[in-house]
C-alpha cells in the first residue's frame, strides 16, 4: 500500500453558517472541530502525513492545541488552500476532505485507500433517489451522483490539474479536466457536509462543549505624555495630558485585551499588534478590540463578563464610569451590567501617586459558544 498524506481543510470563513462562532472553531468536548475531524481521520490509518490547513489569522493559535500535526496557511479560495498544502505533501497519494465532512465513517476512508491505485482520483459518491430536473427536463437520476469528500489523487496528477486559473469546486473536477481518470466508490450518508446553521443537530457524531469557564488577565501602564488627548476605555477625558504609546495609548483596552487573549491561551496584545509596526501608529484601541472580540468568537468563545480596576491620582474617574461601561459593552457585544469598573488612587506613592501614569487591570470570564442552543 503506497504512502499517503491527509489534508483536512480548515481555512473558511464560514459564511454561510451564520454563527458566532466558525464552524471549525465549534467545541466538540474541549476539541475544536477542525482537530477532532483531524484525529478521528487520522485514527482510521496509518497517514505519512497530517496536514490542517488554516485562517492566515488563526494559523498560529492552531498551533497552540498539538504538535502532532504539520499547519498550512490557507488561501483566498479551497483550491488555493490546496495547493498550499500540496507545497508540503512527499507521498505519493494525498487524501483531502473539508473540516465540515464531520463524521466521515472509517469504512469510507479504508475503501479509498483500497482503491488509490484505480484511478487517478478516487471519489465517494452518492446515488440521487429523488427525481432530478436540469434546464426543466427531468432527466435520469441514476446518471447524476453526489460527490463527497474525503477524495484521494496521485499527488503529481492533483499538482497539474491544479496549475491554473481555472477555479474547481473538487478535486475530481479538475482532474477530469486534464483528461486524467476518475474511480467512484460508495459514500456515506454520514459524510453529511455541515455548511447551514441549522445542520448541527442533524450531525449525530458530535457531542456538545464543555461548560468549563475561562478565566484571563490583564494589566497594562502608561506615563502621561503633555498635549495629548487622554481615552480611557474609549471615551475622550477632559485633560491636559494623554498616554505616551504607539498607539493612542488607551491602556484600558489594552489591560482588556491581554486579559481577553489569556483567557483562550492566544499570547498577548504585542502578537497580534506589535507596537514597532507603523500600521498602529496613533491608532484608535477601540477598532484593536473589535478585532480582538471577533477573533474570540470566531474561535468558538463567548464573552461572559468583565471586571476592571483602575489606578490612576488623576484624572478623576468616577465622572466617565457610566461612558466608559456603556461604550466596552457595546464593544465586547455583552450586556453594560456584564461590564465592571472600580477606580483606586495611589495614595500618593509612587508613579501612580506622583502622577506619572496610570495602571489598569483587567479580569475577564469567558466560556465555549454553546452551538447546541440554537
Amino acid at each position: 500500500m503506497e504512502e499517503t498524506t491527509l489534508v483536512v481543510l480548515s481555512a473558511g470563513n464560514s459564511s454561510r453558517f451564520e454563527l458566532k462562532s466558525k464552524k471549525q472553531w465549534l467545541r466538540i468536548g474541549d476539541e475544536p472541530l477542525w482537530l477532532y475531524v483531524t484525529k478521528r481521520l487520522s485514527s482510521f490509518n496509518k497517514f505519512t502525513q497530517i496536514l490542517v490547513v488554516a485562517h492566515e489569522n488563526e494559523l498560529n493559535y492552531m498551533k497552540n492545541f498539538t504538535d502532532d500535526f504539520q499547519f498550512v496557511s490557507g488561501g483566498s479560495t479551497r483550491q488555493q488552500s490546496i495547493k498550499n498544502a500540496l507545497q508540503k505533501v512527499t507521498s505519493k497519494y494525498v487524501m483531502i476532505t473539508d473540516v465540515a465532512r464531520c463524521c466521515v465513517p472509517k469504512e469510507v476512508i479504508k475503501n479509498l485507500i483500497n482503491n488509490q491505485t484505480k484511478a487517478s482520483c478516487i471519489v465517494p459518491t452518492l446515488n440521487v433517489v429523488d427525481t432530478v430536473v436540469y434546464n426543466e427536463e427531468t432527466i435520469n437520476r441514476d446518471d447524476v451522483k453526489l460527490i463527497q469528500t474525503p477524495q484521494l489523487s496521485n499527488t503529481q496528477i492533483l499538482k497539474k490539474a491544479l496549475a491554473t486559473t481555472v477555479e474547481f469546486t473538487d478535486e475530481s473536477t479538475a482532474i477530469k479536466h486534464i483528461n486524467e481518470t476518475v474511480h467512484y466508490i460508495k459514500g456515506s450518508e454520514e459524510s453529511t457536509k455541515l455548511t447551514f446553521s441549522n445542520q448541527v443537530s442533524g450531525i449525530t457524531c458530535l457531542k456538545k462543549p464543555s461548560q468549563d469557564f475561562f478565566i484571563g488577565t490583564g494589566i497594562d501602564i502608561h506615563q502621561f505624555e503633555q498635549n495629548k488627548p487622554m481615552v480611557l476605555g474609549g471615551v475622550t477625558i477632559n485633560s491636559d495630558i494623554g498616554f505616551k504609546a504607539h498607539s493612542d495609548g488607551d491602556v484600558a483596552i489594552h489591560s482588556i485585551i491581554d486579559a481577553l487573549l489569556g483567557a483562550i491561551g492566544a499570547g498577548d496584545i504585542g502578537e497580534f499588534f506589535p507596537d514597532n509596526d507603523p500600521k498602529y501608529k496613533n491608532a484608535d484601541s477601540k477598532e484593536l478590540l473589535k478585532e480582538i472580540v471577533s477573533f474570540v468568537y470566531n474561535v468558538g468563545y463567548e464573552i461572559v463578563n468583565i471586571d476592571i480596576t483602575i489606578l490612576a491620582q488623576k484624572p478623576k474617574i468616577n465622572p466617565y464610569k457610566n461612558e466608559i461601561k456603556s461604550t466596552l459593552a457595546s464593544l465586547l457585544n455583552i450586556p453594560k451590567q456584564k461590564v465592571n469598573i472600580k477606580a483606586t488612587t495611589g495614595e500618593k506613592m509612587g508613579f501612580i501617586g506622583r502622577e506619572e501614569g496610570i495602571a489598569v487591570l483587567s479580569n475577564a470570564n469567558l466560556k465555549y459558544y454553546n452551538w447546541m442552543k440554537i
